[in-house]
């Protein structure tokens, strides 16, 4: 069971007794599951099932695309705060991320920030910092992101990503309006 939040939540990265990651989905191409608003939903329950607690899922958002080619769709983001099994790596993770992207259908080509049906990012595995390749952690761009800081504010404004000094609210507040994000509001 999933837990869509709409106020904020007690997230800690630094629980000894609970193991937390954040993860950002996002999606601007149909698959064989659907369009890109299914995919985030049915997506989101796939990552509930890596989760030894109730995961928490943001707000869904419509984000415009960044660093992309020109013409690319726009995107449908969200994050999701899952808890991994105490003994679980963020590599194990990763790859169990990277194994629910190719089940629905993600076809990583040559050209970077390409438009994909699925798209799932760790953004932080605990406190833990890692530099290493085929892993960064936290991911060095979610900071300079909005379409990663904006659903992780709605989740827990207070939260300080390891490396960062200042809350996710803060760091929000100093990026510039655009790209825009905008909820959407489902039924």
């Amino acid at each position: 069971m999933i837990r869509y939040m709409s106020s904020q939540a007690n997230i800690t990265l630094n629980d000894e007794n609970t193991l937390t990651a954040i993860v950002s989905l996002g999606s601007n191409l149909a698959s064989d599951v659907g369009n890109p608003l299914e995919v985030i939903r049915l997506a989101a329950i796939e990552l509930g099932f890596l989760s030894s607690q109730p995961p928490l899922l943001s707000t869904l958002y419509f984000a415009d695309p960044v660093d992309c080619l020109s013409g690319t769709p726009v995107f449908i983001n969200a994050v999701e705060v899952i808890y991994p099994e105490p003994k679980s790596t963020p590599l194990q993770l990763l790859q169990q991320l990277q194994q629910i992207e190719v089940a629905f259908g993600r076809n990583r080509g040559r050209t970077v920030n390409e438009p994909r049906s699925l798209d799932l990012d760790l953004i932080c595995f605990g406190n833990r910092q890692i530099n290493e390749p085929g892993l960064k952690l936290p991911h060095p761009e979610a900071y300079r992101r909005r379409f990663v800081l904006q659903p992780i504010a709605d989740l827990a404004p207070s939260l300080v990503l390891p490396g960062q000094t200042v809350t996710v609210q803060e760091l929000l507040a100093t990026l510039p309006p655009e790209p825009a994000v905008v909820p959407i509001f489902t039924a």
